[in-house]
């Protein structure tokens, strides 16, 4: 969008606004809201569907122009269309024409870098190239053995206590103590690395320091990958035959890390509040109606882990939405009010099961290559945590939880739970709500209780072998009532997993 379009003042016109409360409130040059003073952009978003249609014209900090695309299908075209639209900023008119200054507080997010994210063409083939054929080479089904590991030790801290803030203490440690082992540095996993990614992603006075403390964590990954290269995403990206630098290396498992850990994160504590506020959401779950990964679905619906994503640039002048979009104007993919677009969702209490056509993880080139660790993280760490603690309720009034919001994304502050306390779980069992000892001592083979019941388990293992070395006519010696051979034969496969217990095992990595 450009100034003419706009008409936005001069950086020297003053900027005294109305106060809160006031109708005028958010509005800025020719009547355009500002996003960012918005205390409710879902409704804003709705508001501008009403007034402008599928694309409507907004301000960003220091009024600087740009469209937010609200339609479904315009956002799909947009992001498929590259011919037409581009990630790279430097042909942006605000930014050529000096309204936007370096200090800016949506540069780090619109700035170009020399990503993948950003990159077009060649460029891009080549950096996005290197990004998924090292994803490639995950094992999804050891990657769910880990997730479902991570998540046993996470819940082991506060099994015990009988309560736990779900997002400080669960979904905010999850996704990184997985990211570090995918990335291959799973000692540098701490409290500390977790409080840095968080303090850096909220931009506070702070925020450089912590970024630094993540960017030193992902330096020493790539010496040490580089001398010695793993089985590891960092050492894939480093022998990828796109023959990354150094820097290279850095700045895309820095945007791996952040972009991963923050939505994640995100999904993890929606994906949660919905079960804990919502009866008949936690009755289809317990009931069999609703599988984990299809309440995950139905979370990125309502509320993806990115509200809007920066930026796209028309490379040439089009039309989309019925808006005339100039060539350097400024575009939002917005998936939250795309997902609600009453083209796709006339009904929004209507069951999204088995649609994956939501906007959460974007889509053409630049569609989010790592959106199934994403999912695997949500899947198993959902479904492992409610297995451990079945009886978890919410321990506070829904209207007292707290969101930090942004134009970007809404993150929940803290979900504070209670449920009855609960011993520690060997992290390499399936997830359980039932003591561990009670729940195998009665069918361990080698058990030693002289009970009625066990006395031909304790025998089984050694009948066969026995009976067939001795030569000197062991039978007539041992009078005892044994049964004959075919029965432990045949009760021995009674005892193992069937095949589709085993199949469901394997699936969810245990």
């Amino acid at each position: 969008m450009t100034p003419e379009s706009h008409a936005p003042t001069g950086t020297d016109a003053p900027r005294t606004g109305p106060p809160p409360g006031c109708p005028a409130h958010g509005l800025g040059p020719g009547g355009l809201h500002r996003l960012h003073e918005s205390e409710d952009l879902p409704a804003l978003y709705e508001q501008l569907r009403k007034e402008h249609g599928p694309v409507a014209p907004v301000l960003l900090h220091d009024d600087v122009p740009m469209w937010i695309v609200l339609g479904h299908a315009e956002n799909l075209h947009m992001v498929r269309s590259p011919t037409q639209f581009c990630r790279d900023s430097r042909i942006w008119t605000p930014l050529r024409d000096g309204l936007v200054k370096p200090d800016h507080p949506l540069m780090p997010h619109i700035a170009w870098q020399p990503i993948a994210s950003h990159a077009e063409g060649d460029e891009h083939k080549r950096l996005r190239g290197a990004v998924q054929g090292a994803i490639s080479t995950i094992d999804f089904r050891s990657l769910r053995r880990y997730i479902n590991r991570s998540t046993q030790a996470i819940v082991n801290r506060f099994c015990e206590q009988g309560e736990a803030d779900l997002v400080g203490q669960f979904a905010e440690h999850l996704p990184m103590a997985v990211m570090c082992e995918i990335l291959g540095m799973p000692e540098e996993y701490s409290d500390r690395l977790v409080e840095a990614a968080r303090d850096a992603l909220k931009g506070t006075e702070t925020a450089i320091a912590s970024h630094s403390y993540v960017m030193d964590a992902l330096s020493r990954l790539t010496t040490r990958r580089r001398a010695q290269p793993d089985e590891d995403l960092a050492s894939y990206l480093i022998t990828h035959p796109a023959r990354l630098t150094d820097d290279e290396v850095r700045e895309h498992l820095r945007l791996v890390l952040f972009a991963a850990y923050e939505a994640t994160t995100n999904l993890l504590s929606n994906v949660l509040l919905t079960v804990l506020i919502d009866p008949r959401f936690r009755a289809q779950l317990n009931g069999g109606q609703m599988t984990v990964p299809e309440a995950v679905e139905q979370s990125l619906w309502n509320e993806p882990p990115f509200s809007t994503v920066f930026a796209y640039f028309a490379k040439q002048e089009t039309e989309l939405g019925g808006q005339r979009i100039r060539r350097g104007d400024g575009l939002l993919f917005a998936p939250l009010p795309a997902n609600v677009d009453p083209r796709v969702r006339p009904d929004l209490k209507a069951s999204m099961q088995g649609n994956r056509s939501h906007l959460a993880f974007g889509g053409g080139p630049h569609e989010c290559p790592g959106q199934d660790i994403g999912r695997s993280i949500a899947d198993v760490g959902v479904d492992a945590l409610l297995m451990r603690l079945p009886d978890v309720e919410l321990d506070c009034d829904e209207d007292e939880l707290r969101w930090t919001a942004s134009i970007a994304s809404r993150h929940l502050v803290s979900l504070p739970v209670q449920f009855a306390p609960k011993p520690p779980q060997d992290v390499t069992q399936t997830p359980s709500h039932k003591p561990v000892p009670a729940q195998r001592s009665d069918w361990q083979i080698g058990t030693t209780q002289p009970q009625p019941q066990p006395a031909p388990v304790a025998t089984q293992p050694q009948p066969a072998p026995v009976a067939a070395q001795p030569q000197p006519q062991p039978a007539p010696a041992q009078p005892q009532p044994v049964p004959p051979v075919p029965q432990p034969t045949a009760e021995a496969p009674a005892r193992r997993k069937g095949v589709w217990q085993r199949f469901v095992s394997w699936w969810r990595g245990y």
